[in-house]
């Protein structure tokens, strides 16, 4: 199935809808962990239901000295993974159509949250990530919409807006995929050389490191995950953190005896790519 493209707010508000619609938010060069959001967005709406998948290279979230030019655009391969993926309709607007007065003056902010990890390397870029899901939320109107649990602080951050702001959605993530060696997939891995993914693949032995700590306590788990890294480090890699946070706030989490549920997240960069992941935790007595 081909799915129609649409790139105006005004053919996407004029598009008929029966049963629920689905929506998943991405920046194009669709791989498989962008086909695993459009399955599940299917499977959710059914037959009668719309899945609208959205891309758009969103310069609000690129910082300086990032890879916003060189950012792989392929949106014919993207319409063919949509479409097998049962996707209905592709939303690919421009620039000018989603910031049709340039640069938005009003903004969302991610607040202290958007601060730590991801955020204190990369300033303002969650700020500019849920301006950019806060605007194509209203355009789309959509029931559901999907993110991956790789990139855990986003998804963190857009619940938390969707409850402080009452959107009218209901936010559902979907596990990492992974590619046969463990890295987790991620439209940037194109970028790494053969010598650059060895040392990338650190990052999910890290996190299987702290996994087979958790008995241990969450200070296992940290110096479990920083062995692996340290390791890596020596080789090449630029290790930038390894952390235990809150799944909820993404509150850096420094209780040696936390209780509860948890995130290891971990990035690192390998040559010149930024790499991230992350592993859901337990702490304390099965749920």
């Amino acid at each position: 199935m081909t799915p129609r493209v649409v790139g105006t707010a005004a053919e996407l508000r004029s598009l008929a809808r029966a049963g629920e619609r689905a929506v998943v938010m991405t920046m194009g060069a669709l791989h498989e962990g962008h086909a695993a959001l459009v399955r599940a967005a299917r499977d959710r709406v059914g037959p009668q239901g719309q899945v609208v998948v959205t891309v758009f290279v969103n310069p609000l979230q690129f910082g300086a000295g990032e890879d916003l030019e060189r950012y792989p655009r392929t949106l014919e391969a993207d319409l063919e993974v949509a479409g097998k993926e049962g996707a209905d309709v592709v939303f690919a607007p421009s620039a000018a159509e989603v910031y049709p007065g340039g640069e938005p003056r009003v903004r969302i902010a991610a607040g202290p949250a958007g601060a730590v990890l991801e955020g204190a390397s990369r300033p303002g870029h969650f700020d500019g990530m849920l301006t950019v899901v806060a605007k194509l939320l209203h355009l789309t109107a959509p029931d559901a919409a999907f993110f991956g649990q790789k990139d855990a602080q986003q998804l963190a951050l857009v619940r938390r807006m969707v409850r402080d702001l009452d959107f009218p959605v209901e936010i559902v993530a979907v596990p990492t995929v992974r590619e046969d060696d463990g890295l987790a997939l991620s439209s940037r891995n194109r970028y790494l050389s053969g010598p650059e993914r060895a040392l990338g693949l650190a990052l999910s032995r890290a996190l299987r490191a702290g996994e087979r700590a958790v008995p241990q306590g969450p200070a296992a788990v940290l110096a479990a995950a920083r062995r692996v890294l340290d390791a890596a480090a020596e080789e090449g890699l630029d290790v930038d953190y390894a952390a235990l946070a809150d799944p909820e706030g993404f509150t850096v989490l420094t209780d040696e005896d936390w209780q509860g549920d948890a995130v290891l997240a971990v990035a690192a960069r390998a040559g010149t790519t930024r790499l991230i992941d992350n592993v859901p935790l337990h702490f304390g007595a099965e749920r």
